[in-house]
């Protein structure tokens, strides 16, 4: 009788060590594509800084023409 629960010992413990090494495989593909998108989302915080950065600063050629009178004809 002790061979049947050895037996189905080896089993589960076969199917525990198939599922700790599913998730982990899951969860390393799930970080791997999470890790890929560091640089596009540093490129992208990059773009948005300057292009706020130019938006709160006055263009200096707008400041000058409003400055000169029109140029006659």
């Amino acid at each position: 009788m002790t061979g049947k629960v050895r037996g189905s010992v080896d089993g589960t413990a076969i199917i525990v060590i198939l599922a700790v090494a599913g998730v982990a495989s899951i969860f390393l593909f799930a970080l791997k594509g999470l890790l890929d998108q560091i640089p596009d989302v540093l490129d992208s915080a990059g773009r948005a800084r300057d292009s706020w950065r130019r938006f709160k600063k006055p263009a200096p050629d707008a400041a000058r023409e409003d400055d000169d009178p029109p140029m006659a004809a």
